[in-house]
């Protein structure tokens, strides 16, 4: 496709996989005093992992929009790339979790009207209005991704990159409106799509400095002076709400996050100091990056399996078995299951322009 591979963001990946692990594993800790009460609240920054995934995903599904567009068999391709990467890991999970677990537990499976949400990618839907539904929460911002992935693909079609660029600021402001309207309302702003679409948005427009030539090396200081005028508001809204239970942090905070993730994929593509890049290049942080789906996808049940059968009363062994459990069955899951559906990608590969 003549794209520039950017190894460097395999690391990126890896490490928003491992910060909303780190998450998940301390927010089960109960002990909330001395070192183990610290890496709790210091782990709450793991959830913003979620927003990195999304500032990410939007920046390279974009580029790839961008430079396909003129190409023949420009939906195929994509939505077929799309369904034989997100599809058969997304609904094996949901038999494990609905049918083999219970099955193993000696419990019944939960009734099919409250799984069907889960399979059209509408449980994050079903999470904010209240809606019956039983599933693995955390695949919220898979159903997220997913309708993105939906209408994004034809806008890019269908309209030139300026008015993409107006576009993708709409975007912003209406999860910012919406978001006020929301949370006057009471209503959760957490899982909805339309809340959150902002930062998958952000990264699109990344895409768009990157495709018109905008990401040099020269620029690389205005992504370092942004990164620093987005993290001070940031912090002092962390400081000003933190456990205060105010709903207005939820209005401003996405955007900021996705702005912070937005300065330091720009900062990290255009800077050429080599440690860093090679600090993200490195074999353990880019495998991470290659099985950081299978990571995504399983942490969550590994860890509570392992908090019931493999409790060691350690914190740091309890984390470190969780987490090296995390990578083999991740592992194993990318090689015997997944990569076999990655190979059919071949019936999709991009023409020419």
């Amino acid at each position: 496709m003549g794209l520039t591979y950017y190894r460097s963001l395999d690391g990126v990946r890896g490490i928003a996989a491992l910060m909303i692990m780190v998450f998940h594993f301390f927010q089960e800790v109960e002990q909330q005093t001395g070192v183990v009460g610290m890496l709790k609240k210091l782990s709450v920054f793991g959830r913003t992992g979620v927003t990195l995934f999304f500032v990410l995903s939007g920046f390279l599904i974009t580029r790839i929009l961008l430079h396909t567009k003129e190409t023949p068999g420009y939906f195929r391709n994509f939505y077929g790339r799309r369904a034989v990467r997100i599809f058969p890991l997304y609904y094996l999970f949901l038999l494990i979790y609905y049918y083999l677990v219970p099955a193993v537990e000696g419990s019944a499976s939960p009734a099919l009207s409250d799984q069907l949400y889960y399979y059209f990618y509408l449980q994050n839907f079903a999470e904010t209005f209240g809606w019956e539904v039983t599933g693995p929460l955390h695949f919220w911002s898979l159903a997220v991704e997913e309708h993105f992935y939906l209408f994004w693909p034809l806008v890019v079609y269908l309209v030139t990159q300026r008015r993409l660029l107006k576009i993708i600021v709409a975007i912003v402001v209406m999860a910012l409106l919406l978001r006020m309207y929301m949370v006057g309302s009471g209503y959760s702003v957490f899982y909805f799509t339309f809340t959150r679409f902002g930062a998958l948005a952000i990264g699109s427009g990344l895409a768009l400095l990157e495709t018109n030539g905008y990401l040099k090396p020269a620029r690389a200081k205005y992504f370092s002076w942004l990164l620093l005028l987005v993290v001070a508001p940031l912090i002092a809204l962390w400081m000003a709400f933190t456990g205060a239970g105010n709903d207005n942090i939820q209005l401003y905070k996405y955007p900021l996050i996705a702005l912070v993730y937005f300065s330091a994929i720009g900062y990290l593509i255009t800077q050429r100091t080599p440690y860093l890049n090679e600090w993200l290049r490195a074999g353990w942080l880019s495998y991470t990056g290659r099985i950081s789906y299978g990571l995504y996808v399983y942490h969550p049940l590994l860890f509570l399996l392992c908090a019931q059968y493999l409790h060691l009363g350690n914190i740091v062994l309890d984390f470190a078995l969780s987490t090296a459990l995390c990578y083999l069955v991740a592992s194993a899951s990318y090689y015997y299951f997944e990569a076999p559906f990655l190979g059919l990608k071949r019936f999709f590969a991009y023409g020419n322009r």
